[in-house]
């Protein structure tokens, strides 16, 4: 069990992230919403509570890597390193506008706390396992988190990364997939029916951990385990696309569409009125 004001805690910051999402994409006039919100819980969790990180050391050689694989899910990343102080939140209102460091998808030459340049999907495996390969060598014990879409396992170079990381025993890799289902193309199985999925994994020789991605203290419970497993682990964190938002939750519409003026009252009121809920 964990504490209970932790858990609550977790909760207003991931709250407070999909509020900065639907903000920032909102004043951009474009952006991806719907896979930003269904990770807000698992960066609450990473960025306030597992990682080790320091936003006055953005390269401090201990930290734990991030790699958001789905680099489309920016806003949400975005947020959470504001949030933790890398740069000042006021900085989210500038999500793709000329002149300003946030582009559309993350660029570790502009951006503090972002650990590597992502948008090409199907490439931040490979890079995750060069960072944990990287990590062995030079006797280091910090871990690599690579934030995968579930799209992107139609891409081969996932499959690839994910038997040269088993071969090399990289323990210090947690992969954590984003498993909401819908990718721009439309629903994942319907596009390439990759079923049973967990089991896929576990061929290719990982630990795989199936988890609620929006139960905080599953994430928790998920990110332990995995600091104990001796292979590679593979979270699968079951989620819903546009989480929080309700006429976005589930809807591939809102993969890369900003809310028009109307909707963007509508889902502001909403994560208002759960956040109140959840102080009250």
């Amino acid at each position: 069990m964990h504490d209970k004001e932790l858990i609550k805690e977790l909760q207003r910051k991931a709250l407070l992230i999909r509020k900065y999402v639907i903000d920032s994409v909102y004043r951009a006039g474009s952006g991806h919403p719907g896979g930003s919100l269904s990770i807000a819980d698992i960066l609450s969790c990473l960025y306030f509570h597992e990682m080790r990180h320091d936003p006055k050391n953005p390269r401090w050689p201990d930290r734990d890597r991030l790699v958001l694989s789905k680099g489309h899910a920016a806003p949400a990343l975005y947020a959470a390193l504001a949030m933790s102080g890398y740069f000042p939140v006021e900085e989210l209102k500038n999500l793709r506008k000329t002149g300003h460091f946030l582009q559309g998808h993350p660029c570790m030459l502009k951006v503090p706390g972002v650990d590597m340049s992502t948008g090409s999907l199907g490439q931040g495996l490979s890079v995750g396992i060069g960072m944990a390969i990287a990590g062995k060598l030079d006797e280091k014990d910090y871990r690599v988190f690579v934030i995968l879409g579930d799209g992107e396992m139609d891409e081969g170079q996932v499959w690839e990364a994910a038997a040269s990381a088993s071969h090399h025993s990289l323990d210090n890799l947690i992969a954590i997939l984003d498993r909401n289902g819908l990718q721009i193309d439309g629903h994942t199985e319907e596009i390439l029916n990759l079923e049973p999925m967990q089991w896929r994994w576990r061929a290719f020789g990982w630990d795989v951990i199936e988890i609620d991605g929006h139960n905080i203290e599953e994430i928790l419970d998920a990110l332990h385990e995995a600091d104990k497993n001796d292979k590679p682990t593979l979270i699968m964190a079951y989620t819903i696309k546009g989480k929080g938002v309700s006429f976005m939750e589930g809807s591939l519409s809102f993969h890369g569409k900003p809310p028009s003026d109307e909707q963007y009252l509508k889902a502001m009121s909403e994560l208002n009125q759960a956040e109140e809920e959840l102080n009250g």
